[in-house]
């Protein structure tokens, strides 16, 4: 490579059902010529979603799927990963994309696909997380960026994020400090996968650079 030749960056595509405002901070992220990847698409299977009107504003590829003109599951996907390829992705970040991917989809994209979802995983896959966690009365809780396998919420963990929960939290006020770390670690993961600075044995994510680990969250927080 000569001293005049831009590093390679990975074309990604993000795929989002509503506002997408993970999609956002990856964007954000990615404005960074320095960054190793760029968002190159972003594809939703909602022709209404508004984070469409928001990645076509900053200047970025936008294209909707409606998956309820598909007769089954496959047949939306074979579409999806047509445009996909299209696009030369490489990449894909889900980010809100309220679709459940078949193992074929999943397949195609093994080690090439990452979701963010809005607990610590493997505690409360699925759906209303910050409801279950408060039910449960746990004291910390999170989120965490992920390889998808063909499991729901499942994969090796490349990081994660933790808030303490307070005594007056509702779902909405832990959700909303989750979602704040949420567009902290979703780019830095993407970042990761990108710049291919990790190694994976088994279900686990080792970083291949050095790092500093932040000083323990603990909740709660005991004055001495």
């Amino acid at each position: 490579m000569s001293a005049n030749t831009a590093p390679h960056r990975k074309r990604t595509a993000v795929l989002i059902s509503g506002r997408g405002s993970n999609m956002v901070s990856l964007i954000k992220a990615a404005a960074s010529k320095s960054f190793p990847a760029e968002i190159a698409l972003v594809l939703s299977n909602r022709p209404d979603a508004q984070g469409l009107v928001t990645a076509k504003d900053a200047g970025i590829a936008t294209a909707a799927i409606d998956h309820k003109l598909y007769p089954d599951r496959e047949s939306f996907e074979r579409a999806l990963q047509a445009l996909l390829v299209e696009h030369n992705i490489e990449l894909i970040c889900l980010a809100g994309f309220m679709r459940v991917l078949t193992a074929w989809f999943v397949g195609q994209w093994s080690g090439r696909l990452i979701n963010i979802h809005p607990a610590l995983l493997p505690s409360y896959r699925g759906l209303h997380t910050h409801d279950r966690a408060l039910a449960d009365g746990v004291k910390i809780h999170g989120c965490t960026v992920h390889f998808v396998v063909p499991a729901m919420d499942e994969g090796p963990i490349i990081a994660q994020a933790a808030v303490a929960v307070r005594d007056d939290d509702t779902s909405a006020t832990l959700g909303a400090r989750v979602l704040e770390q949420e567009h902290v670690i979703y780019p830095m993961a993407l970042g990761i996968v990108a710049a291919g600075q990790f190694s994976t044995e088994g279900n686990r994510v080792a970083l291949t650079t050095q790092w500093q680990a932040p000083q323990a969250l603990v909740a709660p927080a005991v004055k001495s």
